[in-house]
C-alpha cells in the first residue's frame, strides 16, 4: 500500500525545502512528503493523487502566495480530499486572517513562522493531527478502477474480462456516482475521455481499451515463449485445462490458447455442484482459478486473450495460426473449444446485448441489479444457478421457461 501523503506548499523555495526536510525527518517512515511551490501546482498534484486512488493525510500551506492564497488553496483542496487535515503556516502579521480561516475554510490549526525548533513548535501539533486522521482512516481500494456507463456494451466487456480473469476492480457508474464524474474532471487530456476509462494504480489511464490492451497492462501472457511445443491446446475451459494439466504432468511442453479467459463458459457460472471432488460445490471462477494454478505449477503456458484462427499440417508438425499473425508449431494439437451460449433470435436484440441483455453474466452484473427486477430466459442448470445468485441482490427474479416444468431440464 502506498504511504499516505503530506503535501506542503510554499512559493519560497528555501522555506519549502526546509519544511519538507523537517517533515521527512519525523514522518518519512509512515508518510510520503509531496512538495508544491504554488496553489495551482498543489491542486494539480492532489488531482493526480486522487486519480491514483492515493490518500492525503495533511495539507501544510503558506498563506501569502501569489495568485492563490493558502486559505483559497485549502478551500479548493477540501473538495478533493475532504478528510485531510489542514494547517496554515503564516507570519505573525497574518494571524487574524488565519483565525478567521479556521471558521471559513475549516482549518485545523495555524502555525507561526519560524517553527524552530520543530520538536517544540511543529511536531507536537502535527503529531496530534496525524494521529486523529489515522484513527478514522480507511485505506482506499488498491487496484483497477473502471469508470463507465452501465448501459454501455464496452463497459460490460471490460468488467466481464477483468472479472473472468480474476482481476479485482472497482466499478464507478457515471450516472450514479459523483466520484466518477470528479475523477473524469481531473484527467488532463484536452478532449473528454472516451468511456470506459480504466484507471490503474500506477497512474496509467486507458480509454475504451481492448481486452488485449488491458491484458498487456496487467501482465497476462499473450505471446508464446517458444516457437515449438509438444502439445498445443486450443480452448481454456475445464476440458482444455484438464488436458493441459495431464499433458504437462507427463513432461510434455504445453501451451494453451484461450480467446477470453480460462474457465470457459463454466468459469462464468455462479455455482457448480456436479464437479468431481467438490461435494459442496464451488463457483465457476473458483474452479478456473484452481485449475489455472495447477496447470501453471506444471509449467503450462496460458495465452489469453489470444485466438487461434487456423491450422495447417507440415509433416510431421502441426502449425497453429494466431490472430496476431504469429504461428506456433507442435507435435500435437488438441481442440477443446467447448460450447457457446444459445442466442435468442429476437428482432433488435443484438443492439441491446451488453446493454441490459447479457449471456451468462451473473457475477459481473448482479450487483448492478440491486433492488431491480431481473428476467432470466432458460430453465436448465445454468439458469437455475444464475437465478439463485441474482436473488441475493434483485428485488425479484423471474424465470422464463419454455418447457412445461423445470424437472425436464434441471438437475435434481
Amino acid at each position: 500500500m502506498a504511504k499516505p501523503a503530506i503535501l506542503t506548499v510554499d512559493d519560497d523555495p528555501e522555506v519549502l525545502q526546509a519544511v519538507a526536510r523537517d517533515l521527512r525527518r519525523q514522518y518519512s517512515d509512515r508518510f510520503r512528503v509531496v512538495r508544491a511551490n504554488s496553489g495551482s501546482e498543489a491542486l494539480e498534484a492532489l488531482q493526480q493523487l486522487k486519480l491514483r486512488n492515493e490518500s492525503v493525510a495533511l495539507l501544510l500551506t503558506d498563506e501569502r502566495m501569489p495568485q492563490m492564497t493558502g486559505v483559497e488553496f485549502t478551500e479548493h483542496a477540501a473538495t478533493i480530499f475532504p478528510d485531510a487535515k489542514r494547517v496554515l503556516l503564516t507570519a505573525y502579521a497574518d494571524t487574524n486572517a488565519a483565525i478567521r480561516a479556521i471558521n471559513t475554510a475549516k482549518l485545523d490549526y495555524y502555525l507561526l513562522k519560524p517553527w524552530d525548533p520543530p520538536e517544540e513548535q511543529l511536531y507536537p501539533v502535527l503529531d496530534d493531527l496525524l494521529d486523529d486522521w489515522l484513527a478514522s482512516f480507511r485505506p482506499a481500494f488498491e487496484g483497477i478502477r473502471v469508470i463507465g456507463d452501465r448501459w454501455s456494451a464496452y463497459s460490460h466487456q471490460v468488467k466481464n474480462f477483468l472479472a473472468r480473469n480474476q482481476v479485482p476492480y472497482q466499478w464507478l457508474d457515471i450516472e450514479l456516482e459523483a466520484e466518477a464524474n470528479r475523477l473524469l474532471s481531473y484527467t488532463t487530456s484536452e478532449h473528454k475521455p472516451q468511456l470506459p476509462l480504466v484507471l490503474f494504480p500506477d497512474g496509467v489511464r486507458l480509454e475504451k481499451p481492448s481486452n488485449l490492451e488491458i491484458a498487456d497492462k496487467i501482465g497476462l501472457q499473450t505471446q508464446a515463449e517458444h516457437p515449438f511445443y509438444d502439445l498445443v491446446i486450443i480452448g481454456g475451459g475445464p476440458a482444455g485445462l484438464a488436458a493441459a494439466v495431464y499433458g504437462a504432468s507427463e513432461g510434455l511442453s504445453t501451451v494453451m490458447i484461450e480467446r477470453e479467459a480460462p474457465g470457459g463458459q463454466a468459469g462464468s457460472s455462479s455455482r457448480i455442484e456436479n464437479y468431481l471432488g467438490f461435494p459442496v460445490g464451488l463457483s465457476g471462477g473458483d474452479l478456473a482459478r484452481r485449475a489455472v494454478t495447477q496447470a501453471k505449477r506444471f509449467g503450462v503456458e496460458i495465452l489469453t486473450p489470444q485466438e487461434a484462427i487456423g491450422m495447417r499440417v507440415r509433416e510431421p508438425y502441426r502449425l497453429v495460426q494466431l490472430a496476431d499473425g504469429s504461428e506456433i508449431s507442435s507435435h500435437a494439437v488438441l481442440i477443446a473449444t467447448g460450447v457457446s451460449w444459445r442466442r435468442l433470435n429476437l428482432p433488435g436484440i443484438e443492439k441491446l446485448t451488453g446493454r441490459g441483455i447479457y449471456y451468462g453474466a451473473a457475477q459481473t452484473e448482479a450487483l448492478a441489479c440491486t433492488n431491480e427486477d431481473v428476467y432470466l430466459v432458460g430453465g436448465a442448470n445454468s439458469a437455475g444457478q444464475a437465478a439463485m445468485y441474482f436473488s441475493r441482490y434483485a428485488r425479484q427474479v423471474n424465470m422464463l421457461v419454455r418447457g412445461d416444468s423445470l424437472a425436464q431440464s434441471m438437475s435434481q
